[in-house]
């Protein structure tokens, strides 16, 4: 895997072996960095994700987003996929360099992960977080981060699985919407 001094890109095409599984096939993949071809595709897996969430409809993004943010001049945001043994996108990992005041070097971030529901159980999450962790070592990262809803037990039993630790003492907050724009233009003392 090579890493460009630009980002967090990576260069490589890491092909899992075929092994047994409890479906009728033999499971094999590749998980790859997503060129602009898959951008139909990632779009599709963000909208999966967006329906599994129970926000089918809160998906702003727009082919022509993903384009500009993954594919434009100076990307700051990049994403895996994961191919079945078709060759068929099943999966993907978008996701961008942070930073740690404790730590003084950049974490990865995560900000989506989605394999389709058919296609779990065949290593492709594994791969795609492995994948992560590789990009984050080679970029001198100081952590690989993500948050995931409380509610998803499964997800949660896979990234304990994987040796993540719950960050309970933290509370994610936002501004969006017309709440960041009147803060955005709040007079400053």
């Amino acid at each position: 895997m090579a890493s460009s001094s630009q980002g967090a890109t990576v260069d490589f095409d890491w092909r899992a072996p075929a092994k047994p599984s409890s479906k009728a096939h033999s499971v094999s993949f590749v998980i790859r960095p997503a060129t602009a071809a898959d951008v139909p595709e990632l779009l599709r897996l963000i909208r999966a994700l967006a329906a599994y969430e129970g926000e089918p409809d809160a998906v702003e993004t727009t082919e022509k987003d993903l384009n500009r943010i993954l594919f434009g001049p100076g990307p700051k945001v990049w994403a895996l996929v994961a191919t079945n043994q078709t060759g068929r996108v099943v999966g993907t990992a978008i996701y961008f360099l942070s930073y740690s005041t404790w730590t003084g070097r950049h974490s990865l971030y995560l900000e989506d992960i989605f394999v389709e529901p058919s296609e779990r159980g065949n290593g492709h999450g594994r791969a795609l977080m492995a994948a992560l962790a590789r990009i984050a070592v080679d970029q001198d990262c100081g952590r690989l981060e993500w948050a995931v809803l409380d509610w998803n037990d499964s997800a949660i039993g896979f990234y304990r699985s994987l040796g993540a630790e719950a960050m309970d003492e933290w509370t994610t907050y936002r501004v969006a919407g017309p709440a960041l724009a009147a803060l955005a233009s709040a007079p400053v003392p």
